[in-house]
């Protein structure tokens, strides 16, 4: 994954406060506008991360704001589905779509989406999985939304694996302990039963866990199938005597002898949201936050695919603008998934991955000169087979028909993905959204929203539950 701002610290044994500074040196810097006579090229890592979403829910639905820092535009983008072309066969492991239309917000600006739809795996498609669950059961995660939760959220996606999938269970907390080497699903009432038995109690050492748990996994690592370390934690972790810098140099080292990890995060207060996206991102693996059976469905059984399975990886996506026709643009969230131009082309830096039907959104500002057309940008798009040292590359112009007159003529996904850019601008105070208002990301929300469409639904309901906390801040 792209290369994060900052990083963790030592541990609290050293310093009390390592945590608590961690967090607070990774606070948001919002992209600015760029001219295109100073750089043309925006280069980024695809991001296919939920949890940003998830938490921001359980926050507005509790009565509060989510922290400022904790709202990643892309994640809220990407939470929900869009109807991408799905690749034809001639396309490789995905498809690129482009579309554009006039600013809602500020006149004499344009909004340009920029989607990837990866290709979707079948079962029979699908290789073998060999999953190692690492499961924090220190004393913090007692409560019901966080180790209960989890182990429904493990029994959930065991019943959803198939003949030649294996899962180890590992566990730590004042100790690491292997509760269960890899076991194939004829034994899956075994695997049940270990899940059930977890307790939470004690105090956390993640570092050990981690060594173990790939350990566990190194047993299965072959060719022919895919091995994930799946980390089910609240992020508040003592790694022990290993710095979180070393674990994050153990994982990326065990990326390329093809294991990626996933983290999932359960509970709030404590929890450590930038220690977690960061075990996930130099794993190459996903991000997700789970404070409901609904969401861990969402992830464990709806989504199964593209949550285990990567297509490709190391995916870059670069916007060429014609300078000609694009004065200046800015590249609105992907703050910690930015990649230099000059990397773009360089096979050894780590970017995004891509899972099985995995779609990817992101979202421009542009302002347009006068007579914008044909040529107003290029995507390319560079991306390795899993496993592969090499990349391939392929360009994506805009197309002239792809840029709508009127907000109103554009296509409903667009409309709505911009309400939800907006609403995460305004909760994350963008200074960008100085004058935008939460009313009319509603409006244009509910005009994007078919009947019957739960997850736009719920949206809406958030975006009511925001406008008297967004007010009462402003106020003060």
């Amino acid at each position: 994954m792209a290369v994060l701002a900052g990083k963790l610290n030592t541990t609290p044994e050293e310093d009390p406060a390592a945590a608590q500074r961690a967090e607070a040196a990774l606070d948001t810097v919002v992209n600015p506008f760029v001219t295109t006579q100073e750089d043309r090229l925006s280069t980024f890592a695809v991001d296919v991360d939920t949890a940003s979403y998830t938490m921001t829910r359980r926050a507005l639905m509790e009565g509060s704001l989510p922290p400022r820092d904790a709202v990643r535009v892309e994640e809220l983008l990407n939470y929900f589905r869009y109807t991408y072309p799905d690749p034809r066969p001639s396309d490789g492991p995905f498809a690129v779509h482009m579309d554009a239309a006039p600013s809602p917000f500020t006149p004499k600006r344009h909004l340009l989406r920029v989607g990837v739809q990866g290709k979707r795996l079948s079962i029979s498609e699908r290789k073998p999985a060999h999953l190692t669950f690492l499961v924090d059961v220190s004393g913090s995660m007692s409560s019901p939304d966080r180790l209960p939760l989890a182990q429904r959220a493990l029994r959930m996606l065991v019943d959803n694996l198939r003949d030649g999938d294996t899962v180890a269970l590992v566990t730590y907390a004042g100790n690491v302990r292997r509760v269960l080497g890899p076991t194939g699903m004829e034994r899956k009432a075994l695997i049940h039963s270990a899940i059930e038995d977890l307790t939470a109690g004690g105090s956390t050492a993640m570092g050990s866990g981690i060594e173990l748990a790939y350990q566990e996994a190194m047993k299965t690592l072959d060719g022919t199938s895919f091995s994930r370390v799946i980390i089910l934690s609240d992020g508040d972790a003592n790694v022990g005597r290993t710095s979180h810098e070393d674990i994050l140099k153990t994982i990326q080292g065990h990326v390329k002898e093809g294991i990626t990890l996933t983290t999932v995060g359960f509970g709030m207060g404590n929890y450590k949201d930038t220690t977690m996206e960061q075990l996930a991102n130099k794993g190459n693996g996903n991000y997700f936050y789970v404070d409901s059976l609904m969401a861990a469905r969402r992830i464990f059984q709806e989504q199964l695919g593209g949550t285990l399975e990567v297509i490709a990886q190391d995916v870059k996506l670069q916007v060429d603008f014609d300078p000609a026709q694009v004065a200046r643009y800015r590249l609105v969230g992907y703050e910690n998934r930015n990649i230099a131009d000059r990397d773009f082309r360089d096979d050894r830096v780590d970017a995004g991955e891509l899972g099985s039907g995995h779609t990817v959104t992101a979202l421009y500002e542009l302002e347009l000169k006068p007579g914008a057309g044909e040529a107003l940008a290029t995507v390319r798009v560079r991306a390795k087979q899993p496993r592969a040292v090499n990349a391939t590359e392929r360009a994506y112009p805009f197309q002239a028909h792809a840029l709508a007159s009127t907000f109103k003529e554009a296509s409903v996904d667009l409309r709505f993905a911009t309400a939800v850019m907006g609403a995460a601008e305004l909760l994350r105070k963008s200074p960008h959204a100085e004058n935008w208002s939460l009313e009319t990301m509603r409006d244009i929300a509910r005009a994007a929203s078919p009947a019957g469409n739960a997850e736009r639904e719920e949206f809406l309901t958030l975006l009511e539950k925001a406008r008297p906390l967004l007010r009462g801040v402003a106020a003060r």
